[in-house]
């Protein structure tokens, strides 16, 4: 069972206890107690938001969620509930309706936080189906064969490419499989430096199970508390340590998945094998297309002698630019670089509680130094946050390396400190999504995998676009764009974008929202930045995979997905089986 009971919100990002919650002062709280802004009063929070977006908010005037949302009676395959109810225990499934709509979506805000808060999901789940084993999840696949019902793996919910949304076309009976009771550690390998795990597992009980044993997997996406390893897999995922510790591609060695057609997998756990076409490859990005995911080995790691965090700042982007990419080439990249762009600097900056004393004077001192004498232009300066693990040794020299490179590139090293808070906002700043949607901002986010020559040009197209595309729907103030650096390889980079629309007096503002998005999508793709890096494809990334591959290339997974399924029980309609055996 998981390792915590600690409840989640049921369609908002997160845990319950944690919300962002305007004062009456219109400083910000972050509630709870389990990340570092917890209890704190955020007074910049509001003033930049209000900067940002050019607008005047009245905390007093915000959306109201629905209390009740509407889902439809569950369509029943009769033959199929019985067969359940014979081999099942009741505990296992469930017909309510709240669990159904929470099993429905993920965390794509326009395409469905924003419909189930405010509006109307199209589809619902007709019933949620607890696997607790491999056996089980056969024994479900045997029955939805047999009697024609539709089954679409369920982790950990947090998918943002609308890869959850329910074809609306889909007449049969829909069953979510949730893994999330599959969360435990089968073996440990501690010779080979192996573990097979079971893919309901959350990244958070993956690391504290391995942690106990003196291990780590390193996989560390943003959603690492609440995504799942078979999440992972089926979306090709990639963490925040990849550099050190791999994309989920390098780390995984063998999976299980229980298709229509069989189990499959390798015999045996593979670092890598000369064998010809290898099935396994097909199963990272399959996105729920193919079968249940129920089992993975994965390459685990001791836990490392240090752990330590830095963090820079540049005058520029530019110059930070220039910094990562002589550090992908210097053999000395940390386990996690990141750049974060001056709209990201400054929200990091409006995300500090207010200081007195002692360390109000020291802060002061500090900008003084930043601002004065060395010259930094708050409007234009930008940050990297590093996480340094390995043994002394290896970060001893990445640290130098790093301090060298920094220095060439008018970089001011400013300190552990700074490096580790804004490494920790990656995890509570998910929250300002849901109380941005509150005050009628629509944010999104979307990535992309993009050359080292091309970087400042698409950021650039991508921002010329957005200003373009807020001024043809008219929305009110102005729109936010920001990016960072997060991911570096020896040819190109991740960046990651985030982008938000003030929508008061917009009418259906998240089918406008969810436009945009698709054409800055288009933006990217041809300025030569790729369809994605991490999210997956899913529903809202579907219409570009004819310019990502090749017919022939597309007809293959057609025909692959035609042998394993063929009666296409796994009918979540994502990637290229968008309109796979249309009804």
């Amino acid at each position: 069972m998981a390792l915590h009971s600690d409840e989640l919100w049921k369609h908002k990002w997160g845990f319950k206890d944690t919300a962002f919650v305007i004062q009456l002062d219109r400083s910000v709280m972050m509630t709870g107690n389990r990340y570092p802004l917890s209890g704190c009063k955020l007074p910049y929070l509001l003033p930049y938001i209000e900067a940002s977006f050019g607008i005047e908010l009245d905390p007093e005037v915000q959306q109201t969620e629905k209390s009740e949302q509407a889902v439809a009676s569950p369509r029943k395959n009769s033959n199929f509930c019985e067969a359940l109810s014979c081999l099942f225990a009741e505990h296992q499934y469930t017909f309510d309706d709240e669990a159904r709509l929470v099993h429905s979506h993920g965390q794509t805000t326009s395409e469905e936080i924003h419909q189930v808060l405010y509006s109307e999901l199209e589809r619902v789940v007709d019933l949620v189906f607890h696997c607790e084993s491999e056996k089980d999840a056969q024994a479900l696949l045997s029955l939805a064969q047999e009697h024609n019902v539709c089954l679409v793996p369920f982790g950990g919910g947090t998918s943002v490419s609308a890869a959850l949304k329910l074809p609306k076309n889909e007449k049969r009976m829909i069953v979510a499989v949730n893994l999330q009771r599959m969360n435990q550690i089968e073996w440990i390998d501690r010779e080979n430096l192996r573990a097979c795990v079971q893919a309901g597992i959350t990244g958070a009980e993956l690391e504290a199970q391995l942690n106990a044993a003196g291990f780590t997997c390193g996989h560390e996406p943003d959603s690492l508390e609440f995504s799942t390893l078979g999440g992972w897999i089926a979306t090709n995922a990639s963490g925040m340590k990849k550099n050190r510790y791999g994309n989920i591609e390098q780390i995984v060695e063998n999976i299980t998945m229980i298709t229509s057609a069989g189990c499959f997998e390798q015999s045996q756990p593979l670092a890598r094998a000369s064998m010809g076409i290898q099935p396994q490859n097909l199963l990272f990005g399959s996105e729920g297309n193919l079968g249940i995911i129920t089992k993975a080995i994965v390459k685990i790691h001791r836990l490392p002698d240090v752990k330590q965090y830095s963090s820079i700042v540049f005058p520029c982007f530019d110059l930070g630019l220039r910094f990562l990419r002589q550090l992908s080439q210097s053999g000395a990249i940390p386990a996690s670089v990141r750049l974060v762009d001056n709209a990201q600097f400054r929200l990091a900056q409006s995300l500090k509680p207010q200081t007195s004393g002692f360390k109000a004077w020291s802060d002061k001192i500090k900008k003084i130094y930043l601002l004065k004498v060395r010259g930094f232009d708050p409007k234009t300066m930008v940050a990297a946050t590093i996480v340094f693990e390995g043994s002394a040794e290896e970060v001893a020299y990445q640290k130098a390396t790093i301090r060298q490179l920094a220095q060439a590139y008018r970089g001011l090293i400013a300190g552990a400190n700074n490096g580790q808070r804004g490494y920790a906002l990656t995890f509570a700043i998910a929250y300002i999504r849901d109380f941005l949607l509150s005050l009628q901002i629509i944010g999104e986010t979307f990535e992309t995998t993009i050359p080292w020559s091309q970087i400042q040009s698409v950021c650039q197209a991508v921002e010329d676009k957005l200003n373009q595309e807020h001024q043809r729907y008219n929305f009110p103030g102005k729109p936010y764009l920001s990016y960072r650096v997060t991911q570096l390889y020896h040819t190109s980079v991740c960046v990651y974008f985030t982008m938000g629309l003030y929508t008061k007096g917009v009418d259906n503002p998240a089918e406008k929202v969810s436009k945009i998005e698709h054409i800055l999508r288009q933006t990217i793709i041809e300025q030569g930045g790729s369809i994605s890096h991490h999210h997956g494809v899913g529903k809202i990334r579907k219409d570009f995979l004819k310019q990502t591959l090749s017919p022939a290339s597309i007809e293959l997974l057609h025909q692959i997905k035609q042998s394993v399924d063929p009666n296409n029980i796994f009918a979540i309609g994502n990637n290229v089986f968008h309109d796979e055996f249309k009804q």
